[in-house]
């Protein structure tokens, strides 16, 4: 498949998208830095950070002030994985790991933001806004149809200052309006809820360089999320029955249903945050339905 995705549960927004055998699309951040030498170097924390002038550096080098963040300086697997606060310097000598830096704690709202970008310039954006649960867990997701034109001029002058001679798209993390993360390649989470017609614009923008996408009909989408504990040593989730997850994809205004782990590997292997372990995303229309849907696979996984 000319779109690139490692997970087998979100197959479902490429099985049939159409892209040409010579198109390569990544949705790996791991493919994403293969394909993109010029730009991979965003992948780097720590040059995201000062790129924007803020204070970060490995660990090893003590911070002037507390607290914190602290995460790996590159994480291809994403999911918030070794990310922690650490509040002052006896805690930070205790935590101090090879590979990992620090940087401010931001506070305000957590928006990733999928942008199209021809080179350099931004050409669309969606805004998403994550409710966070703690320790990089979050109970869902508000894919907004709204734009926010004060995070896209900000974030737009970072990219047209950075990212010349980049085409794609380009997801952004930020906090308060900060860049935390870039990755070069689409959030991979909800394409569903961009509208018909997005993942054809998004073919079109890899194959021949330009961007075109009507966009009229946006409304606000959800992914919900649900988090279970980290089993114990020795113990798996199974996945539910076919006819549960069909049932749950009969709700009203239920887009798709994401199991989302291996059930034939160990817990360990997966790329989780130290929040807990997540089971399945529910992307939807309706917030409350998505959460009733929610409920149904909690009842399977936690019973």
């Amino acid at each position: 498949m000319p779109i690139r995705e490692a997970d087998p549960w979100r197959l479902q927004y490429f099985a049939d998208a159409g892209c040409p055998a010579d198109v390569e699309i990544p949705t790996e951040d791991s493919d994403a830095w293969l394909w993109n030498p010029r730009h991979r170097w965003v992948y780097d924390k720590i040059a995201i950070a000062r790129s924007q002038g803020l204070e970060a550096a490995p660990h090893g080098v003590m911070p002037p002030r507390f607290p914190v963040f602290s995460k790996p300086i590159v994480n291809l697997r994403g999911m918030g994985m070794g990310s922690r606060v650490i509040n002052d310097a006896d805690e930070y000598a205790h935590a101090l790991t090879a590979g990992h830096m620090w940087m401010p704690l931001l506070a305000g709202d957590h928006v990733s933001c999928d942008v199209a970008v021809v080179d350099g310039v931004p050409r669309w954006w969606r805004h998403a806004t994550g409710k966070p649960l703690g320790e990089g867990t979050f109970d869902h997701w508000t894919v907004r149809a709204a734009p926010d034109a004060v995070l896209e001029e900000r974030c737009g002058a970072w990219v047209r200052t950075h990212l010349a001679g980049y085409t794609g798209i380009l997801n952004l993390e930020t906090i308060g309006g900060v860049i935390i993360e870039a990755h070069l390649r689409m959030s991979d989470q909800w394409p569903d809820l961009y509208g018909a017609g997005w993942l054809k614009s998004v073919i079109r923008l890899y194959e021949h360089g330009d961007w075109s996408f009507a966009d009229e009909e946006r409304r606000d989408g959800f992914s919900v999320v649900l988090f279970g504990p980290q089993p114990a040593a020795g113990r798996r989730y199974q996945h539910p029955s076919a006819a549960l997850v069909e049932a749950v994809l009969g709700m009203p205004n239920v887009t798709s249903v994401q199991i989302t782990f291996h059930e034939d590997r160990a817990a360990a292997w997966h790329a989780m945050p130290p929040g807990g372990f997540r089971l399945a995303i529910v992307n939807c229309f309706d917030l409350e339905v998505g959460r009733a849907a929610r409920s149904k696979l909690r009842t399977f996984f936690l019973k």
